[in-house]
């Protein structure tokens, strides 16, 4: 069905090639689906986002806008958040990183933060929700993780965009919870392809 207004609350959606958005016939919204998926942070649009009637935005930092442990952030990433912040979007970091790697990062782009979010538990986006004074359906998660951005947004009752991961990270965990995100990976499309 194609969208005539605004998008239904927590519904997976798809770009097609005409530039309407649309809502997948018979998609159903788990707590493991995001509410739209691109394939780069700077490739969330205003267009989406007014479609979303988003007023604020929390940010992932690896594999979101920059690479695992690196402090300079993605091509684009600098131009997108003052792309935001020219539209009245309130935008924080919030990550499951520690501050010392957090806290460098967000004042290099400019930004507040949440460090040791406990990320799919509430409470960071929680600690987030307050700063930025919103309620949750205005408020969209970004990150490139199913298991930690979607899951949280989900249970939160925030929107949600996954990212396609550009950089590949080490470690027990994240080696089991990408395994884990094939099945629901292939469920998803991205956005304009």
């Amino acid at each position: 069905m194609l969208l005539q207004g605004s998008i239904p609350e927590m519904s997976p959606l798809y770009l097609l090639g005409s530039g309407e958005w649309r809502v997948e016939s018979g998609a159903k919204k788990g707590l493991l689906m995001p509410t739209a998926a691109v394939r780069n942070v700077t490739d969330i649009s205003m267009e989406l986002i007014r479609e979303l009637e988003i007023d604020a935005i929390l940010l992932d930092v690896d594999n979101t806008l920059a690479p695992p442990t690196s402090h300079i952030a993605y091509e684009g990433v600098h131009e997108w958040i003052d792309m935001l912040k020219e539209n009245n979007i309130a935008v924080v970091i919030c990550s499951n990183n520690y501050r010392k790697r957090v806290k460098p990062f967000s004042d290099s782009v400019g930004l507040n933060c949440v460090s040791m979010s406990l990320k799919p538990l509430p409470f960071g986006f929680n600690r987030a929700k307050r700063k930025l004074k919103e309620k949750p359906q205005s408020v969209l998660v970004v990150g490139d993780q199913i298991y930690t951005d979607v899951l949280g947004a989900n249970l939160a009752g925030m929107k949600s965009v996954l990212l396609v991961p550009r950089d590949e990270e080490h470690g027990l965990t994240i080696w089991i919870r990408r395994k884990l995100e094939i099945r629901i990976r292939k469920k998803i499309k991205i956005l304009g392809e």
